[in-house]
């Protein structure tokens, strides 16, 4: 997007404090342009942290948190509040972003008890706010938020703006629906142990990870499937739990962490339960699987690594197991059927000879 390199948006001017190749006074200038009406050009405004309470630091004298600095006739100067920014940049901004879960939805910073009175963008801008062009704050939470969903939201954004592509489709937080409508349960590596009732007991085994703490079933993220980094990581997917970093109740509601949710009592003993008339029936399917139509002919695995044979139970499981599996087709392997349309190609064998080995080479 910074380089044009999508067909149809102009290019966009990144102004951030820490990418930006020029500092200061220069750097600010683009700001303070954008609060008198002189920058020319449309801005998207992009939100990272809580909003604190400035009053409350103003009454000592200080603030919480300040970019840039206001000069006085009178040679003073002090910092301008973040919050400051917002509330002047928001009105005539094309679009309001809050990028990351303290902008969000306030985050640690806003958690019980904190003495800064931190609070969401969505807070800080009130339930009526609407950007220039008629949106309300887009959430896109996450601590960190996955990069991925930030470009991706910007330029879906980007292009309804512009007038290339409809308005993307957001919940009723704000969230792309797209990005945030399944759990961080149904992408995760490990939700098949969570299905058959099989769960870790300690951190580093490969086993489901709800017992351990992890709200990964009611929290919507899709951290898991899209990677943390470059399509890499996610908190399971590198042995960590969810404590539901993405989502408005953040951290009270998942308090304390790395304890098992009140509702692993319920959903847990329904999947081991579960678990337990499923695990082996898919073990017998597999076995059956894993045999080839020849070695089944033979009744042996000319395999060096292990001797692999079928029992009993496993015969006549899978006995009854193709007749469920065939039942209602004609054309099922070694049927009647298929026997009587392959003669024609078989004519040269005898309907009782089997496939001759080929012969050793000396």
């Amino acid at each position: 997007m910074i380089r044009a390199a999508i067909p149809g948006l102009p290019k966009i001017v990144l102004h951030h404090p820490v990418l930006s190749v020029t500092a200061g006074d220069e750097f600010m200038e683009a700001y303070h342009k954008a609060k008198r009406g002189e920058l020319e050009a449309p801005y998207v405004v992009l939100y990272e942290g809580s909003v604190a309470d400035e009053s409350i630091a103003g009454r000592l004298g200080g603030y919480w948190s300040a970019m840039g600095m206001e000069y006085s006739d009178d040679g003073l100067h002090k910092p301008i509040p973040t919050a400051h920014w917002l509330r002047d940049l928001a009105p005539s901004a094309a679009a309001v972003i809050a990028v990351g879960t303290c902008a969000t939805w306030g985050g640690i910073p806003a958690a019980a008890g904190n003495v800064t009175n931190s609070m969401s963008v969505m807070d800080f801008l009130g339930e009526d706010y609407l950007s220039a062009l008629g949106l309300p704050p887009i959430n896109i939470p996450g601590c960190a938020p996955v990069g991925d969903n930030l470009t991706e939201t910007i330029a879906a954004v980007l292009m309804f703006l512009v007038g290339l592509g409809p308005l993307p489709e957001f919940d009723g937080l704000g969230r792309p629906a797209w990005l945030f409508r399944d759990t961080v349960h149904r992408g995760c590596v490990r939700a098949g142990n969570y299905e058959e009732g099989v769960f870790a007991k300690n951190y580093g085994d490969p086993e489901c990870l709800v017992e351990l703490g992890c709200w990964g079933p009611v929290v919507q993220c899709n951290m898991v499937s899209r990677g943390a980094l470059g399509h890499n990581g996610g908190c399971m997917n590198t042995g960590g739990i969810c404590i539901g970093c993405t989502m408005p109740g953040f951290p009270d509601a998942f308090a304390p962490f790395y304890k098992s949710p009140p509702g692993t009592i319920v959903s847990g003993m329904a999947s081991r339960t579960v678990g337990s008339f499923i695990r082996p029936l898919r073990r017998l399917t597999q076995g059956k699987t894993n045999w080839t139509a020849r070695w089944k002919e033979n009744e042996n695995v000319p395999s060096g690594w292990g001797h692999q044979k079928q029992g009993v139970v496993e015969k006549i499981s899978g006995f009854f197991y193709n007749k469920l599996q065939h039942s209602g087709t004609k054309f099922s392997p070694n049927s009647k059927t298929q026997k009587k349309l392959q003669e024609s190609g078989h004519s040269f064998l005898k309907s009782d000879s089997k496939t001759k080995q080929p012969e050793e080479v000396a």
